[in-house]
């Protein structure tokens, strides 16, 4: 059987796979670089209840985005990825739009998945009608490298205080979404 990839505005309904997701993808990614503590009281009811209300109060300036994937005949689908992404704020000067999240499963990792969330994003930021976008990625996360390979460039630095740990962040920036998604399309 063949599986199809479908990158869609998340529905409240699609919370809980979120939240899977989310989970998941943390411990994952953040394992050495958080605190233990935060990866073992993460909790997927406590994400579902976030996200179900990201989800409701998406409007026409945010989205969140999940990439579903559906076996050939078959009924169902999985949530393997999910992208949110709205009005910039702590924005590196020049950027209107940011990129809040994009996670993917491990064992979905480098299947066009990120990628495709990352542009779906791009296109919901600009059919709202910004120019520009960016993302903050913790310093230390190797994900980071992907917004490199999309053609993002480094636009500003900070340090978090979160969990009682400081965390370099990098920014990474796409100045115009036009040439972003052109940019996408060719690779």
């Amino acid at each position: 059987m063949s599986v199809t990839a479908t990158i869609r505005r998340a529905v409240p309904g699609d919370a809980r796979a979120i939240a899977r997701v989310h989970v998941e993808s943390w411990r994952s990614a953040y394992a050495g670089i958080l605190p233990d503590r935060v990866m073992v009281e993460m909790s997927i009811d406590d994400k579902a209840a976030f996200w179900r209300r990201m989800v409701l109060r998406a409007g026409s300036r945010q989205a969140v985005l999940v990439a579903s994937l559906t076996e050939t005949g078959g009924s169902g689908s999985e949530i393997v990825g999910f992208a949110s992404c709205a009005a910039a704020s702590f924005a590196p000067p020049g950027f209107d739009g940011e990129v809040q999240t994009l996670y993917v499963l491990p064992d979905w990792q480098e299947q066009g998945l990120g990628r495709a969330l990352l542009h779906g994003c791009f296109q919901a930021l600009r059919g709202a009608g910004f120019r520009s976008a960016f993302v903050w990625v913790l310093a230390q996360n190797p994900s980071r490298f992907f917004y490199e390979a999309m053609g993002g460039r480094k636009v500003g630095e900070r340090t978090e205080i979160l969990w009682g740990v400081e965390l370099p962040e990098i920014a990474y920036g796409w100045p115009d979404l036009e040439a972003a998604l052109v940019h996408g399309r060719s690779d």
